[in-house]
């Protein structure tokens, strides 16, 4: 099983609304880094789900991969923002993958946190500049984060 860490802006959607579903297809990456780590992903892999772009970012809950990636049908649709009119569907260009709740964790363990912690050395989220969407995490980071909780 591999881990993740995969970003969500909690006024667009949060850990409470992914709770509330259940399940969620993870559309809308368009960076090419990101889009390939969800292509490795694997139905049962496990996701630190985190909230970016907020008073307090940091990791909130945990999720597991639901599906295999698959195309992201926002790239055919001329009405969403995430149109891309260069894409096919004999060929797709973004994919996506679904997200299933698992639970949340019982407080925000904050970016603040996690940075100069010698345990997260080489780890993408705590290095200066790093804006992926969605981020592999090994299994020793996975467990000295969710050891903060």
């Amino acid at each position: 099983m591999n881990c993740w860490l995969m970003k969500s802006e909690p006024d667009e959607f949060s850990i409470d609304d992914l709770k509330t579903r259940k399940t969620e297809p993870w559309s809308g990456v368009r960076n090419y880094q990101a889009r390939n780590h969800m292509r490795a992903m694997r139905k049962g892999d496990e996701v630190l789900f985190y909230h970016s772009s907020c008073e307090v970012p940091g990791v909130v809950g945990i999720a597991t991969v639901a599906t295999e990636a698959h195309a992201d049908p926002t790239q055919f649709d001329p009405k969403s923002d995430y149109f891309d009119a260069k894409s096919s569907h004999a060929d797709p260009r973004w994919s996506l993958v679904d997200v299933k709740f698992k639970r949340k964790l019982k407080r925000t363990i904050a970016l603040t946190e996690l940075k100069d912690r010698p345990e997260l050395n080489g780890f993408a989220l705590v290095q200066r500049g790093n804006r992926l969407s969605v981020l592999p995490v090994t299994q020793a980071q996975r467990d000295f984060i969710l050891s903060l909780e």
